[in-house]
Parts: structure tokens; sequence; C-alpha cells
């Protein structure tokens, strides 16, 4: 196994490679605001005039989009908080539920209309991509912890049909921006301290000189944690270097690097465990010689993660005509230690309780957009080809040596496996008069090969190849300048995730017979501007899913799928956004979602509940701010009904459960100096409650708590040269 560099060492590198070549780049180019559409540049100021890019991969009005999309600003990304975990910012969006595990050695859990609930770890069902580079494999795994907040702009997040063009998920796409550099050189110092010993320092600069234009931030966040057994360190840098090549082209370089070393996990607990006391372990009653021991001590589960990755984009306008070529390339090494007993380990099928992967990665994203009359309206068109390849080598280990656990122990896996994605894809919109049509096609091949080096139980090589077309209607109708009302339809394509062939249920090998899952979405939307600062979204959305992979069995960290029979989502979102004057603002954002099994399969009866995915969730907020922005304050609330974590639907549900948070800030300005001061109290009346779920557990040690009241306080320092 190879081992990678630090964070920091590959923004070095990367400043070492890129800066002295284009240092002496050509003209400056116009401002980031020449790739905005016209109409909104000229606009006044409205929750109308947001720009997207995703759905339509170009700059549009999100307003005259035929999709559920949403835009989370800076302003609200870093409203008094830490910037660590990508649920602090995502709450506010209809449609998504991002539970925060309180284990940072399992990422976030985030779902789109109820996709991805099921995911043990990591993000599935849903695609993430930052500054046009995926942060999900060709298998559709992703991890949001590899998004860099401190320089986010903005993110946008697509739900329902449109999302289908971005090939092998089957909810969403999460899509974040950093900030364009520009201005006089800054430099900017953040810290940040809160309940359960949280603590971060993150240190950024930036600015624009000419031709050239530069972002770097460098953080390190450190917590004791909530959860017995949860502490984590976490050590995280980013670079965008930004080349104006010509007035008409501008190549982007970025590099980002994640490190956490032995990251605590706490496991899931019973529900008796859990009822004792949130924070506790769960007791491992196979332990003769420390009884109260938990599993998660007795075994020191935990991960390590060594995460680097460049990008390059190039981006070239001819006219209303646009070339836009991105290339990625990284390295992601993990170590884990599990909680299996050595009784689970003895056949010799099982792999051991110890992962280690190390992952190359790369791929890259051409398309071309042009625009052209065609009878008495504009027809947009974008031909692209998306391909990727990751390859793992992974080994398996035993994790005892004699009477010692949590030790790296016999080897009892060693494998190469590699999983490549080619697509190509097109999208047209043909706009006329009040009528705006959209039609897309994606054709996606992933293909999946394992050579199986450790022959003793046999010999698990082979591959599977899943192949699948996905085509996109819509249609948007301009009922007036307020009021636009639309439709889409699209196929959706889920594969099943390397880690959800790795076992066939106990754990007999690969399981090459896992079908693909595919999906029907239907969509019926509206999106209205109710006064001049009030906006309100609506749609009304259904899926029907064939093979929904669902769990087989979990335990220790270690999980098998199978293919479950048809599911069907249905549900409605709303979000309002409101300017109530006197400084006063309003944001809702409420979901209905009815998401079951809709035929029964093996101990399933039809009409159970899909497992993680609540029927109803609630965001709301009331903020304030002065005239001169210099105080701000606001209240939220945080509400989801109850969840089950089981399929069967017998164990005991999470209760559901409405949370209030606050926050306050203050801004002060002299000479180059920008100052600001933040706190946050979250949970503000000390809730118990179950942030999240471990579906399909097989010890029924399903749940995972979340903190009862907290405090976060900070301050940033910025200076402008």
């Amino acid at each position: 196994m190879k081992t990678t560099a630090h964070p920091l060492r590959a923004i070095a590198a990367l400043l070492a490679v890129a800066l002295p070549p284009l240092a002496c780049a050509g003209p400056a180019a116009a401002d980031a605001a020449a790739d905005t559409p016209a109409d909104a540049q000229a606009a006044p100021a409205s929750p109308m005039n947001v720009v997207v890019v995703s759905g339509s991969r170009s700059e549009h009005l999100s307003f005259d989009l035929p999709a559920s999309i949403d835009v989370v600003d800076a302003e609200r990304i870093g409203a008094a908080q830490m910037r660590v975990n990508v649920s602090e910012a995502l709450a506010s969006v209809p449609g998504i539920v991002v539970q925060n595990r309180q284990n940072y050695a399992q990422d976030l859990q985030i779902s789109s209309r109820g996709f991805g609930a099921r995911s043990a770890f990591g993000v599935r069902g849903v695609r993430l991509i930052a500054d046009g580079v995926p942060a999900t494999m060709p298998d559709g795994q992703g991890q949001a912890a590899t998004f860099d907040l401190d320089l986010a702009e903005r993110i946008e997040v697509l739900r329902g049909p449109f999302s289908a063009l971005y090939g092998n998920h089957s909810g969403g796409v999460v899509q974040l921006f950093t900030r364009t550099p520009q201005g006089a050189p800054e430099v900017e110092f953040n810290v940040a301290a809160g309940s359960y010993g949280q603590r971060k320092t993150d240190v950024n600069a930036g600015g624009k000189q000419g031709n050239f234009g530069w972002l770097l931030d460098a953080s390190r966040f450190e917590t004791d944690g909530y959860r017995a057994h949860s502490a984590a360190t976490r050590d995280q840098a980013y670079a965008k270097l930004v080349f104006d090549v010509m007035p008409t082209a501008r190549l982007t370089v970025t590099a980002s690097g994640l490190r956490q070393d032995d990251t605590q996990d706490p496991l899931g607990v019973t529900w008796a465990t859990y009822q004792r006391d949130p924070r506790a372990g769960e007791i491992d009653t196979t332990d003769t010689v420390r009884p109260q021991r938990t599993l998660a001590d007795r075994y020191d589960t935990r991960k390590s993660i060594d995460h680097q990755q460049v990008g390059v984009t190039w981006d070239q306008r001819f006219g209303e005509d646009r070339l836009r070529v991105t290339a990625y390339g990284g390295n992601r090494r993990v170590i884990q230690y599990q909680a299996f007993s050595r009784a689970f380990q003895a056949p010799a099928s099982h792999s051991g309780g110890v992962v280690d992967f190390d992952r190359d990665f790369y791929g890259f994203d051409a398309n071309w957009t042009m625009a052209r009359p065609l009878g008495d309206g504009m027809l947009r068109t974008t031909v692209g080809l998306e391909a990727g390849k990751s390859t793992d080598g992974r080994q398996g280990f035993e994790n005892y040596v004699g009477d010692q656990f949590g030790v790296k122990g016999r080897l009892r896996r060693d494998e190469t496996d590699a999983v490549n994605n080619v697509d190509p894809y097109v999208q047209l919109e043909w706009e006329r008069g009040q009528w705006v049509f959209t039609g897309g096609l994606r054709h996606s091949r992933v293909r999946f090969d394992v050579d199986d080096r450790y022959l003793s139980n046999g010999n698990d090589s082979g591959g599977v190849d899943y192949r699948h077309t996905t085509p996109l209607l819509g249609a948007l109708y301009k009922v007036s300048p307020s009021l636009n009302l639309y439709a889409s339809a699209a196929r959706g394509f889920e594969t099943p995730t390397l880690n959800e062939v790795f076992y066939s249920g106990a754990g007999a090998g690969f399981n090459y017979n896992l079908a693909p899952a595919t999906s029907t979405h239907l969509e019926l939307g509206a999106k209205a501007q109710l006064a001049r600062d009030v906006r309100l979204n609506a749609a009304l959305f259904q899926a029907r899913t064939r093979d929904e992979l669902v769990v087989d069995a979990s335990s220790g960290g270690r999980t098998s799928y199978r293919n479950a029979s048809a599911t069907l989502r249905q549900g409605l979102e709303l979000s309002l956004d409101a300017d109530l004057r006197a400084g006063f603002s309003a944001r809702l954002a409420a979901t209905a979602l009815r998401a079951i099994y809709d035929e029964a399969f093996t101990g399933v009866a039809e009409g159970n509940r899909l497992p993680a995915v609540p029927k109803a969730s609630l965001y709301g907020e009331l903020a304030w701010k002065d005239t001169a922005e210099r105080f701000g304050a606001a209240l939220e609330t945080i509400a989801n009904s109850k969840i089950y974590p089981d399929d069967a639907n017998a164990a005991i549900p999470a209760p559901g459960y409405a949370i209030f948070n606050a926050r306050v800030q203050a801004r002060q300005q002299f000479a180059g100096w920008r100052v600001r001061e933040y706190a946050r109290i979250n949970n503000l009346f000390d809730r118990n409650y179950i942030g999240s779920v471990i579906v399909g557990d097989s010890n029924r040690r399903y749940y995972e708590a979340a903190p009862g009241r907290n405090w976060m306080l900070g301050a940033s320092a910025q200076y402008q040269f």
C-alpha cells in the first residue's frame, strides 16, 4: 500500500506546478459577472434572480428552470456555524434530510426525496460535485466531508427528474461552488469553539492581480465527541487558482486535501441503551475480561482517512457558444477497524475486521453548449461526454492478535477492485414565447472488475456490466412575469456501489447478482413571486422504483444488500422566502413524503414504510438584521416525523422531534479590517432525540443519539491589503 501526502503538501505541489507556466498568461478576462445572463444582471434585487448552473449545465435563472432547485448562499452557509458539516447548511432545503450521525468516521447521511437514506456510511443515491469535480465515485458512493465550506460561495441542490441527467444516482445533485477570487489581496483568520470539546481554526487568503486570482484555505477541526468513543480531528485544505487566459477563456485549477487520523467510531446502540444514556456506547456482553467495556472500546473501532485530489477546468466562450472541459484525479487511503467478534471471523469466507484500501481515481467531463435560432424561438443544445475510473488496492485483516483486539492481525483479503463509467449525454432547451421545452438523453455504462488474490477461501474474481439509457422531458409555461408552471419526467438509474457488492448475505463473497435499481420520476411544480420580496416554490412528485437496493444484513460496520421488489415515493415540497421589512426575513421549507414498499417481498409487507425516511420534515427561520448589517439574530426550528430503522417496520421507530436553535452575530469595519463575532445555541429546550439510524442492523443497534442543548462561539478577522 502506498502512502499519500498531507493535504497542505498537495496544495504546495499544485502551486509549484501551476504557477510558473501560467503566471504570464494572456490579457485579463471579463469579471465573473460576465457569466451571468444579461437579464439577471439588469433585473432588480429579488429572490427570483438567483442564477444556477445545475440542471441546465449553463447559467440560468432558477425561476425559469422546470426543476426543483434551491440555492444555499454563503451567508446561510456561514450563519454562525463552524462550517464543518454540510448538514449545517442543507437543513433549510425542502426534500433533503441530512442526518448528522455524530460520527465523523462514517460521514453524514444525506437523502433526497427518500433516496440515499439506507446508506450505512457516506452518501448514496445523491450525486456530489465541488467546483465541477465529482465528490462521488463512478460506483455512486460519495463523501460530503471533502466539501470545503470555508470558501463556499453557494450550494445548489437539485432534486427530481432533472437530476437524472447526472448519471448513476436516484435522488438528486448537491453541487458546491467556491467563490471566484477578485479584488485586492486579503487574509482571514477564524476561530470557533463549542460544546463537547469542539474547536476549529481556519486561515484563508485570496485576491486577484491582473489576470491571476487565487484562494487558499487551511483548517483544523477537533472534537471530543458527544457520544462515547467519538473523538475526531480533521485537517482540511483547499486551493483555487484562476487564470484569465484571454478575454473569453478561463483556466481554473483546484486542489483539496482531507486528513483524519484515528477518527473514533462510536457505533450504534440498542433502544435500551439509548434510553439508559443517549451518550453511552453498547456494552460488549461477550467480554469476560472487562464485562462493562463497550464494543467500541474493546475493538477500538476507528477510521483513518487521507484524501487528496486535483481538478483542472477550461472554460471558453465562442459568442453564444461555450466549451467546458474538466479533468481531475486523486487518491484516497482508508484504514478502518470494525467491531467483529472472533466467532464472527471464524469462517474462512469472512474478510476480517480491518479494512485497508488505497484508491486512485480520475476522470473528465467535456461538453459543448451552443445557441441557435429555431422557428420563432431559441434552441440551446449541450452535448457532452463524462468518464471516470477508480481502482482500489484492497486488503482485509483480522482485528485481533491473540487476546488483543483492535489491532491488525492476519491477512484475510487481498484484491484489486476497479469501477469505470463512460456516459455520453445530450440536453436541449427550446424557448419560444411563454414556453420553455427541455429534453435530454444520457447513456450510462458502469463496469465493475475484481481481481482476487486471496484464494484460500475461493476465487471471487469476476466482473459485472451495468448499462442504462436515461431520458428526460420537461416543459415550463410562463403564465405571467410572476408565475411559472412546469412539468417534467425522467427515468433514473442506480447501480450497487462497491461496498454493496462486497458481501452476499452473511458475508460469503461478492454479490455479482445485484441488479441496478431503475426508477420513473414525475414532477409538477409552480414558482411564484407573490409580492416583490416574497418567493414561493411548490412541487408535487412521484418516483416508482424497481429492484430497489435494500439492506440484507448489517453488523459491526459491515453491511450486505439485496434487491427488493417495487417502491413508491410520493410527496410535496414547499418553500417560501419573504422579506418582512424592518430588517426581518423569513424562510419556510416543508416536505410531506409517502415512501413505501409497493410490493411485498421476503419478510416485508406491502405498504411498509422505507426505513430512515420521515413522513414529514420542516425547517423554519425568522431572522433580523439592522439596516447597516452590523447586528443580526435568528431563531430556527427543525422538525422531522418518526422513522423506522428496518424494512419490516417491526423495530421501535426513532421518535419524531422538533428542536429550536438561536444565533446572533455582529460585524465591525475599520481601516482595512473586517471583524465578525457570532454565537449559536442549538436545541434550546434540551430535547432528547435520535439524530440518525443505522438501517437493518442485525444486532438491533440501530440508534445514534443527537446532542442535547449545545453552544458555539466564534470570531473572524479579515484584512484587505
